[in-house]
């Protein structure tokens, strides 16, 4: 395992991320959540990635139960808050004082720590003022109860107006988390410059485009039984802006790139990702234990420009590129 700074801070954090959305607490049982969790700790990552609204509060209390025989000095434990949990009443949503305040308590309950080392505004708050909301994470960070701040999803001018606040109060804003892929490529013209502007580092989800860039999923063919695409807990809703012709038949073109470097499909996917210097750490999930430790064998793997030239000509004219598709709800969820 590799490890790099996160952001402009002296944080470290292992270049491979295991994260729970969509797994524990929903889509596979506790045991091989458990196992997955153990995998992840054998294959050198310290990183573990949750939100309170993954599986509703359920997937923090796994991953808490999963890493309370752990040194805490040796992890890197985030989780964040914005999206409804609980009863979803008329306050149980967003990113005022009062739901950060009890989320913040809620989260390190369930995960069974003192301090989370990260806490992530899941998504920008319209809705609440943004002084509001940075004063509120500032005084979560001086009770000692998260070490820095991060965002998920937030655009370049919600960046930079949230790092000028963080700046104003004295903590540290220091990662964004958003979604990016070879497929997804969204935050490469205005995000990341902006970030690497600010000092601060992406910590990127859904690296392999849900397994789409795993190369199972054929053009013209069914899904496969069990795979993702045909889960209808959620995942196949998650996976669906990619299952079409076009993609599928582009993803294909990978297969010989990967094969000539002897890497599987998975790992030219999260390699690719890490080789944007923005990019601080990628976040991969697991239903199995094995694919933890596949997963885990693409850090540290460089790709040369002549093998990235050859992706882009792979995957480029279905690549979605355009900022203005950054994800940030102009309302809050009901």
């Amino acid at each position: 395992m590799e490890f790099r700074y996160l952001g402009n801070s002296g944080l470290k954090i292992s270049e491979i991320i295991y994260g729970n959305w969509l797994t524990h607490g929903s889509q596979v049982e506790n045991d091989i959540a458990l196992q997955s969790v153990r995998a992840a700790l054998d294959a050198g990552i310290t990183t573990f990635d949750t939100a309170d609204a993954y599986a509703n509060t359920a997937a923090e209390k796994v991953l808490g139960d999963a890493l309370k025989n752990e040194r805490r000095a040796s992890l890197e434990i985030f989780t964040k808050v914005y999206w409804p949990t609980g009863p979803k009443g008329h306050n149980d949503v967003g990113l005022s004082r009062k739901h950060i305040f009890e989320s913040i308590d809620g989260s390190l309950q369930r995960l069974g720590t003192d301090y989370v080392d990260l806490y992530q505004a899941h998504r920008y708050d319209s809705e609440t003022p943004l002084e509001e909301t940075m004063q509120a994470f500032a005084d979560v960070v001086r009770a000692g109860k998260a070490l820095y701040i991060g965002v998920s999803e937030w655009n370049a001018e919600q960046l930079r107006a949230g790092a000028a606040l963080a700046k104003e109060l004295n903590v540290q804003l220091i990662s964004n988390q958003p979604q990016y892929s070879m497929l997804w490529r969204v935050i490469e013209g205005q995000v990341v410059p902006t970030s690497a502007e600010l000092g601060i580092s992406q910590i990127v989800w859904s690296p392999v485009a849900q397994g789409v860039l795993t190369g199972k999923y054929l053009p013209g063919a069914e899904a496969p039984e069990g795979s993702r695409a045909a889960d209808s807990k959620g995942g196949a809703n998650a996976i669906k802006s990619f299952m079409n012709d076009d993609v599928l038949t582009a993803v294909q073109r990978l297969h010989p790139i990967a094969d000539e470097l002897g890497i599987t499909m998975a790992q030219l996917a999260v390699a690719w990702v890490l080789q944007n210097p923005n990019v601080a750490g990628a976040i991969v999930g697991a239903s199995k234990p094995e694919q933890v430790a596949s997963n885990a064998a693409a850090a540290g793997i460089r790709l040369s420009g002549d093998v990235l030239a050859r992706i882009d000509e792979a995957v480029g004219d279905v690549a979605v590129t355009d900022p203005a598709e950054t994800v940030s709800p102009a309302h809050r969820p009901v």
